[in-house]
């Protein structure tokens, strides 16, 4: 839909799904594809829904694809208030909160969808506090973000910002270190980095890297070394691999994953 749309739809099983777990956005009505599997997850999503007071609908699967704007909806499509981001102060102070375990991420400019899904469903599974994105050239968290993210979006923190380097001046006055990921010769490798204190890491846009001015607000900046013939990782898998660097360095074992599981 739009931007600046009053719905949004929201589409994909584990999306949907995440959507109606969180309960941060009001939900206008669940539809469901004919004919579709009555798997586990529909039928969880459909109980989720019900739960809520969100009306179930049944429609033909074409409707659904054009509301959603994409056949990948799986046979499940959630009308939902727009994203509800978060203030940008109450990000800070959450991370403030957290004391030396403290850790953002900023994205810089990033514009592919399965980048910046990808980066938050790391985001969401590290348990960062919150996200911040700039307002100007970079994707907002659109439906095909939450479908990219499997959904992780929604538990998220995320503000936007009209100025990311003011932005990264606050996090430092908050007493976070900021570091950016870069492609740098005076670059420290991330295994060779103090990753034990108040962070935020910066990654930059897919191409381009950081901005200048944005790189040269950051305290450190940090790379993977690359020992084959491509000279550098996409946005997406760089910053995932730095994340878990960072809860590794913590201790963060967490609960095992599911490799592979569908968005």
């Amino acid at each position: 839909m739009a931007a600046g749309a009053l719905k949004e739809a929201l589409y994909g099983r584990n999306p949907v799904r995440e959507a109606l777990r969180a309960g941060r956005r009001t939900c206008r009505r669940l539809l469901l594809a004919e004919g579709v599997r009555r798997s586990r997850e529909v039928e969880e999503v459909a109980e989720r829904a019900r739960a809520t007071g969100c009306p179930v609908e049944t429609k033909p699967r074409g409707e659904l694809s054009r509301l959603a704007g994409s056949g990948e909806h799986q046979g499940v499509v959630l009308e939902a208030s727009p994203y509800p981001y978060a203030a940008f102060e109450e990000v800070v102070a959450m991370a403030r909160a957290a004391g030396p375990d403290a850790l953002l991420l900023l994205l810089d400019r990033l514009q592919d969808p399965q980048n910046v899904g990808t980066l938050l469903r790391t985001a969401e599974a590290v348990e960062v506090q919150g996200v911040v994105l700039p307002e100007r050239e970079a994707v907002a968290i659109t439906p095909a973000v939450v479908k990219a993210s499997a959904g992780a979006s929604e538990h998220l923190y995320i503000a936007r910002v009209a100025n990311l380097g003011r932005a990264m001046a606050e996090i430092q006055e908050a007493g976070l270190w900021v570091f950016g990921l870069e492609e740098d010769p005076q670059a420290t490798p991330y295994t060779a980095a103090d990753w034990n204190r108040p962070l935020a890491v910066v990654v930059g846009s897919e191409g381009f890297g950081l901005r200048r001015l944005v790189r040269e607000r950051c305290d450190g900046l940090v790379c993977l070394p690359m020992r084959g013939r491509v000279g550098s990782l996409n946005a997406a898998v760089a910053g995932s691999v730095v994340l878990y660097e960072i809860r590794r360095c913590r201790g963060g074992d967490g609960h095992p994953s599911v490799a592979g599981q569908s968005a």
